[in-house]
């Protein structure tokens, strides 16, 4: 009866813990609901899996441990769709569900190792924090064969740039694809720039903070 009252305080405390990080800390600030289920399922999932292996002791421990092993290996994470901030949710979302159903750990312990999973996890994915870092993967209407003048171009178009790959030169239609991060400047810097900056510059629909 004891270790079913200790399972369900960790199942209540990782089910808060999960919904705090989904609901609370994700969606607001991605918008993503497809993967807020993902989260939830993958979190409970977890759990559900630790307390069985705590539950079985020795007697099927090494097959759960084993099969654990092998849901996890078919968990998609190496995809266009998902980006860095998505991952780093993941890990927490499987940390946070590992910690929750461990048997030999006391509530108030699991419940600070939550909270300094939740606290560190909506401070780096603040918007506070390298606000004004982006990245961004741009067309260029022209090809830069001078290192210099192709930062100067994408100083003029985006804002200061801290780091560029050259993806892809199209000598034919004299255009080429560039992965770049960049800093944006302040309002009062960009306040000049006209529409004719935006000229012959597309920017890929997926951008993140670096």
């Amino acid at each position: 009866m004891d270790a079913l009252r200790h399972i369900a305080a960790g199942l209540v405390l990782d089910l808060a813990a999960v919904c705090l990080l989904a609901f609370a800390i994700y969606y607001p600030r991605h918008r993503r609901r497809d993967l807020v289920p993902a989260y939830l399922a993958l979190n409970t999932g977890l759990f559900t899996v630790v307390a069985a292996l705590a539950a079985v002791g020795g007697r099927g421990a090494a097959a759960l441990g084993f099969g654990l092993f092998g849901v996890l290996s078919i968990v998609r994470l190496r995809s266009d769709a998902v980006q860095q901030e998505d991952v780093a949710y993941y890990f927490t979302t499987l940390v946070l569900g590992l910690v929750c159903g461990l048997p030999d750990v006391t509530v108030p312990v699991k419940a600070g190792l939550s909270a300094v999973l939740l606290l560190v996890l909506w401070v780096a994915d603040s918007h506070w924090l390298l606000a004004r870092s982006r990245r961004a993967v741009v067309t260029l209407d022209r090809v830069h064969r001078d290192p210099v003048a192709l930062r100067a171009d994408l100083a003029r178009r985006l804002g200061e740039p801290l780091r560029w790959t050259v993806m892809e030169v199209d000598y034919v239609r004299d255009l080429m694809v560039v992965d770049v991060r960049y800093r944006e400047p302040d309002l009062d810097e960009g306040s000049h720039l006209g529409t004719d900056v935006l000229a012959g510059l597309r920017v890929a629909p997926v951008c993140e903070p670096v």
